[in-house]
């Protein structure tokens, strides 16, 4: 009977800690949501610099089950340091915003501009994409699509300092020469997360010729031509 009731009491304690982690995943995301894209569109006030006030949001009611513990335990906990609290330096009232990925123009991030040549600027990135986007990446480039900036990692999820910049379902990886683009007039920032981040050309884009090299990262890691063949590129554009 005892061993029974340990392992029932076992199964709850594993469902407990399940629906706690499942509730901050979910916190997780509608912050992300809110603070990178959609606070105007839900009656939120965020400043100009991204921040928004933890008691506007929690009076939200998509947020009136959560409270401020709870946001504080997420942001501590989010294993790639997506978002930032402070108290608000004149009133000390809390604040919280997204450290990178807005598709809403934010002002200040606090983001630091990388400098050719200097400690911090690297030789080589990586942006995280899909397969199934590898077609028009190896023809046009990488675009920040909506969002204001592209999203670049130091190296591949799960290697040495690594913690943001691409999502772990990726299974596409393109390299990108840093130097060269700067060269060409192209700005890179740090965010605050480690996250090396990029507007593109006037178009948003990274073209193909900063591409130092791909590769599929899913079932196994293998080598992509860079180049599109000529005969391809014309089947294409007839197409």
């Amino acid at each position: 009977m005892d061993r029974g009731g340990r392992g029932r009491g076992g199964k709850r304690g594993d469902r407990g800690n399940r629906t706690e982690e499942d509730r901050d995943v979910s916190l997780s995301k509608s912050m992300s949501f809110v603070l990178r894209h959609g606070a105007t569109q839900m009656g939120l006030q965020m400043a100009t610099d991204g921040f928004l006030f933890v008691e506007d949001l929690l009076a939200h009611p998509q947020f009136h089950l959560y409270t401020l513990e709870d946001i504080e335990r997420v942001v501590a906990t989010n294993d790639k340091q997506r978002f930032k609290l402070r108290s608000h330096p004149e009133d000390g009232r809390r604040q919280i915003r997204a450290n990178q990925g807005h598709s809403v123009q934010v002002i200040d991030l606090e983001l630091k501009p990388v400098l050719a040549g200097s400690p911090d600027c690297p030789t080589e990135v990586v942006h995280g994409s899909y397969l199934r986007s590898w077609p028009s990446i190896q023809q046009q480039g990488l675009s920040r699509m909506k969002r204001t900036h592209i999203h670049l990692a130091c190296g591949l999820p799960g290697e040495d300092g690594v913690i943001s910049g691409m999502r772990k379902n990726c299974d596409l990886a393109v390299f990108i020469d840093v130097p060269r683009a700067l060269a060409d007039g192209i700005e890179f920032f740090w965010s605050e997360n480690g996250v090396l981040l990029t507007a593109g050309d006037a178009e948003g884009k990274l073209l193909p010729k900063y591409f130092t090299r791909a590769l599929t990262l899913k079932p196994t890691r293998s080598i992509l031509p860079l180049a599109v063949k000529a005969a391809e590129l014309q089947m294409s554009e007839q197409a």
